[in-house]
């Protein structure tokens, strides 16, 4: 009986630290936070970043495990969403700047020439599927 809720425990752990381990590896080897601070020019705030990162992946990861409902309005969803984006879009195009995808794909599918409907596409994609993501599945 005690056996299966260890080996629960276990692979949680398990997994736990192993997508937290890539996600350390993922933003050390993009340069994210070194990036950002030299683009902000705010290098001399580079630990509160870092500090932001490691507490902002700890209140996701418990927020995510328990059921939480806070009773505020809807429309905080909007800054909420915004700044969500610019955090999938940060850590986007610093992928993008790190490995020139889309230039290496664009070569490879042959459309070098049309990159900018290649971009399109994907910036389309993003947006259709988040409205189509809100509209079908998200009551509220």
């Amino acid at each position: 009986m005690i056996i299966k809720p260890i080996i629960i425990m276990f692979f949680g752990i398990a997994g736990g630290l192993a997508v937290g381990a890539g996600f350390v590896a993922f933003l050390t080897v993009l340069g994210l936070i070194p990036r950002l601070t030299q683009l902000t020019k705010t290098t001399l705030y580079i630990q509160a970043y870092e500090w932001a990162i490691v507490f902002g992946s700890i209140a996701g990861g418990i927020l995510s495990l328990r059921d939480y409902s806070f009773g505020i309005s809807p429309y905080w969803l909007v800054p909420i969403g915004l700044f969500c984006g610019v955090f999938i879009g940060m850590l986007a195009a610093a992928l993008t700047e790190v490995l020139n995808v889309l230039p290496i794909l664009s070569k490879r599918i042959g459309v070098f020439e049309k990159i900018i409907i290649l971009l399109m596409a994907i910036v389309m994609g993003k947006v259709f599927g988040s409205i189509f993501h809100w509209v079908y599945f998200v009551d509220l």
